[in-house]
């Protein structure tokens, strides 16, 4: 056995027996330091540097106080340097923050997108406009629920986020919820609930799964609406609920068969609009008709949108190329093709799109955008394919076509009706609004005609004229009817859609003349955007002959955009 103090006992240590912060063997440990000292905190007084002493008059009680230097003051206590005589002034004035209230006699829409413009702080308690059963107030789980399905609806119809928003505002408002946010894009929906300023808020949100165009439905969701934001009617929760689920199961007003003929008629009287005959008419309408039966067959079979439009915008086109090849020279082909291009542009979509944009909703606006792309490129696949087709087998189209020009002002505003009845019809609208939707739809024709083609003015600028006045008599048709816009504007801007400019631009690119075909093409977007700007702009006139919910002296119209950009 070894020896105490050995070889065996002087072996240097692991290094997992060693500290960090021991001193290394072999290196001396300077002079004046202690042998006890240890690593310090980094939050530890540097050397040098005094504490101050505590503030006079502090107690051990009061926040921030304590035994020394080393107690951390409290977020609450002002600062030493804090003076109240040079206190900055306070935001509330001295007379007060002037109460504001909705007036009863405007539409709910304009009173609740008047909330939903002014800052939290500024909105005036809710009134509790349907009473409840008990005194323990709205079942919150129950009211979220009924606004989140009533939302799902109208973003389902096409509403716009805003309309959607406000809607869901005059939901809650009605069964007497505060603090409600609602928040819409284009396939979510939530609400948040907070119920006081320490209860933890209650948040419910619903996906938007499948969108279906019925404005019927959407008709009968904003009288659910109506009634329930009236005092004089009472709609309870099981009376919404029981409301709400016949409005899910009514059937649609039109049957398939009668939108297959909508359909054949919008492409005819457009295809008249650009300068076809009585036979272009039937062969235009017998080419959207394939369109749209081949359109329900892809439907059926589970393929997406974008091959419906690919699949429904191929029928028309091979009607004008075979029109074409049969070398009738009393037929126009590129009538026909404009025509069944007109069934199939996606009008609502783009203004819904352009409509979200301009109020602030710009992840919405973003998605439809993107969705109206998608279908605008399923147009241009199947005309293209046709097209290529076409000039394969010999196909002699004629771009030049475009420049013929037909005075026939009669029989052009006849067919722009006939056109707006027929959109009309394939929107599912109530038969009550087919009437005014069809002379809307005819005086945007006379606008249009007689600035562009009388006074010479730019197509676009006219379009544009011509869409503002559609969206200002859409706005004042719905509040006389306490109903949506959509169906006295959606339908009504189907003579103005650009069917003439993106065939030819989709010609000029199958004849490989793209400086020519993106002209038109570029022509083409520029009045859509045209049509979307001056419905929207048209709406927005409206409101500014009537009255301002809550306008109580001198207060202003808040607009519909959060910030202004900077």
């Amino acid at each position: 056995m070894a020896e105490p103090g050995g070889p065996e006992d002087q072996k240097p240590q692991s290094d997992e027996a060693r500290s960090a912060f021991s001193q290394p063997a072999g290196v001396g440990r300077p002079a004046g330091v202690p042998e006890e000292d240890h690593p310090t905190s980094e939050f530890a007084l540097p050397t040098g540097v005094t504490p101050e002493p505590p503030s006079p008059g502090a107690g051990t009680g009061a926040p921030g106080s304590g035994s020394g230097s080393d107690s951390m003051s409290s977020a609450f206590v002002p600062p030493r340097t804090y003076s109240a005589q040079d206190s900055p002034p306070a935001f509330t004035p001295a007379h007060g923050i002037p109460m504001i209230r909705l007036t009863e006699e405007a539409p709910w829409q304009d009173r609740m997108r008047t909330m939903l413009r002014m800052p939290v702080a500024d909105r005036p308690a809710p009134e509790m406009v349907q009473r409840h059963d008990d005194d323990s107030g709205p079942a919150v789980p129950r009211v979220l629920d009924l606004t989140l399905r009533i939302g799902e609806l109208l973003l389902a119809g096409g509403e716009g986020a805003e309309d959607v928003e406000a809607a869901m505002f005059a939901v809650t408002r009605s069964y007497g919820l505060d603090r409600c946010e609602p928040t819409v894009t284009f396939t979510l929906l939530s609400i948040s609930h907070q119920p006081s300023l320490v209860d933890d808020p209650v948040t419910a949100s619903r996906t938007v799964r499948r969108r279906g165009t019925d404005y019927t439905r959407l008709a009968a969701v904003f009288r659910l609406i109506d009634d329930i934001t009236t005092e004089e009617a009472e709609i309870s929760l099981e009376e919404a609920y029981r409301r709400l689920a016949e409005i899910r199961r009514n059937r649609h007003p039109y049957p398939g068969w009668v939108l297959t003929l909508a359909a054949g008629g919008l492409a005819g009287a457009a295809s008249v609009l650009v300068g076809g005959g009585f036979l272009v008419f039937l062969i235009a309408a017998l080419g959207a008709m394939l369109g749209d039966r081949l359109a329900w067959l892809c439907a059926g079979r589970g393929l997406p949108e974008f091959y419906q439009f690919v699949a429904a915008a191929m029928p028309p086109a091979a009607m004008g190329v075979a029109l074409t090849l049969t070398h009738w020279s009393d037929v126009r082909p590129s009538a026909v093709i404009t025509g069944g291009l007109f069934a199939l542009l996606p009008g609502r979509a783009l203004v819904a799109g352009v409509q979200d944009g301009l109020t602030g909703y710009y992840i919405t606006a973003a998605a439809r955008l993107l969705e109206v792309m998608y279908f605008f490129i399923g147009i241009v696949a199947g005309v293209l394919l046709v097209l290529y087709g076409g000039l394969q087998l010999g196909a002699e189209l004629n771009p030049e076509a475009r420049l013929i020009t037909h005075n026939r002002p009669v029989i052009q505003i006849l067919a722009s009706m006939v056109l707006s009845l027929a959109f009309a019809i394939l929107l599912q609208q109530e038969r009550s609004t087919v009437l005014a939707v069809t002379l809307n739809g005819g005086v945007a024709w006379v606008i249009y005609g007689a600035m562009a083609r009388t006074g010479h003015i730019s197509p676009v600028a006219a379009t544009a004229v011509a869409a503002g006045l559609v969206g200002l008599f859409g706005q004042l048709f719905s509040r006389y009817r306490y109903t949506s816009s959509l169906p006295f504007i959606t339908a009504a801007i189907g003579p103005l859609l650009p069917g003439s400019a993106t065939y030819f631009g989709l010609l000029g690119i199958a004849q490989n003349e793209l400086d020519r075909g993106l002209a038109s093409l570029s022509t083409a977007v520029a009045t859509a955007g045209a049509i979307a700007i001056g419905v929207n702009l048209g709406s927005e006139i409206s409101r500014l002959f009537m009255r301002v919910p809550g306008a109580v002296g001198g207060a202003n119209r808040r607009a519909a955009k959060r910030t202004r950009g900077f």
